[in-house]
């Protein structure tokens, strides 16, 4: 498969990169000549990745780590090494209301939500300011600014990516270093399919659109975001890809 250059040199460390979004992601950066770190708990699903993208003329390795460990994260940020692009895409969702929301529950969804970011930005970000170049891109949710009456732990996790990506972006944007997000809507996946069934169709249908995404499409956005000739004066933004919402009235 022939790729593209603009990435060629430059290495890219993609989170939850084994399936939905985040292998996407990783696919299509390999494409675009990154050489890819490719982070997710499956050794299987992981050898599968990276043997996809070598098939495609691509390269990349895969690093298992669990990211709602702190010394797992930690590890992973050192077995990156100088990284130019990271992609802050694994992510924990349970669509549970209050009460129903145990305090072990909650903290699984901020370890991986947002600490694992956090961590991960605060061990590679100062290398790429010192380089005087990077991208980092963090995938959020359409939850994290729609309010619902179940999964508010999620939506809360997500809320709080969102207000770091724009302080990670003044922190580190004079150093050289962007930093923006996605907030997908639904999105198809197995994972989204595996919880919520045809709900995801439904959650799709009240879109403009009509539809779930597909993860290539989100991962297009991340792409777009990772491109400093395509995007280089966008920093602190968060990217709205929900399909289009329906006002009150027109639902």
């Amino acid at each position: 498969m022939t790729t593209t250059s603009d990435l060629t040199g430059r290495t890219a460390l993609v989170t939850g990169a084994t399936a939905g979004i985040g292998r996407a992601v990783a696919l299509q950066l390999a494409d675009r000549g990154a050489t890819v770190v490719a982070q997710g708990r499956d050794a299987d699903r992981g050898a599968e990745l990276v043997a996809a993208i070598t098939a495609r003329g691509g390269a990349a390795r895969f690093v298992p780590a669990d990211l709602a460990e702190v010394a797992d994260v930690e590890r992973l940020a050192a077995a990156a090494g100088e990284v130019d692009v990271l992609v802050n895409n694994a992510g924990v969702y349970r669509f549970l209301d209050t009460p129903s929301t145990s305090a072990a529950e909650f903290d699984r969804h901020v370890a991986i939500n947002t600490r694992a970011p956090f961590l991960l930005v605060a061990a590679l970000a100062p290398g790429m300011a010192e380089r005087g170049h990077g991208v980092i891109v963090n995938v959020s949710s359409s939850a994290a600014t729609t309010p619902a009456p179940v999964g508010t732990a999620y939506g809360a996790s997500k809320a709080a990516i969102e207000l770091l990506t724009r302080s990670w972006a003044a922190e580190f944007g004079e150093r050289g270093v962007r930093v923006n997000a996605v907030s997908p809507g639904p999105v198809r996946t197995a994972g989204t399919t595996g919880m919520l069934g045809e709900n995801i169709d439904l959650l799709g249908k009240v879109t403009l659109r009509g539809r779930a995404a597909d993860p290539e499409e989100i991962a297009e956005i991340v792409g777009f975001l990772v491109d400093d000739t395509r995007s280089g004066y966008l920093n602190g933004t968060v990217v709205l890809a929900n399909g289009g919402e329906r006002s009150a009235m027109a639902a």
